[in-house]
């Protein structure tokens, strides 16, 4: 079954890293996702605009996936995609993208954990993301019955 995914991160410090993990999906072609890049033009048009268009870009997806680093704990619009993915009833899971090399290869940390203990959380480099990440989409999908 076809999932849509929705990646939640913070952009301004963790684009890099989400988007290696989101480039790894382009060798499952079953799983569509919805790209966040024009979020920086967005954000301009202040905060009302910046809700609209979370909304719009959770519509039709059944999986967000929240890629931690180290300041997404701090971000408002993450915390944002986090409960109105819960008010939709989309699956949910916690991918840790602090251990990603950045562009000048450099490492992070994880802020701690985003989403609830009933929902999963990985570690992209320890738990092997590039190759489970399909699974651990599809849970997060069945764990809410999509």
């Amino acid at each position: 079954m076809t999932r849509y995914v929705f990646f939640s991160f913070e952009y301004d410090h963790d684009v890099w890293r989400a988007n290696v993990v989101r480039n790894s999906l382009l060798t499952h072609k079953s799983i569509p996702f919805k790209d966040g890049a024009e979020f920086e033009k967005i954000q301009k048009e202040g905060d009302d605009a910046i809700k609209k268009w979370i909304d719009k870009q959770l519509s039709g997806t059944s999986v967000t996936v929240v890629l931690v680093g180290s300041h997404t704990c701090s971000s408002r619009w993450v915390h944002y995609e986090i409960k109105r993915s819960m008010e939709l009833k989309k699956g949910l899971l916690q991918i840790d993208i602090g251990r990603i090399k950045d562009l000048n290869r450099n490492i992070s940390h994880c802020c701690g954990r985003m989403v609830s203990k009933e929902h999963r959380r990985y570690d992209w480099v320890k738990n092997n993301g590039r190759r489970h990440i399909r699974e651990w989409i599809e849970e997060a999908a069945v764990q809410v019955g999509r």
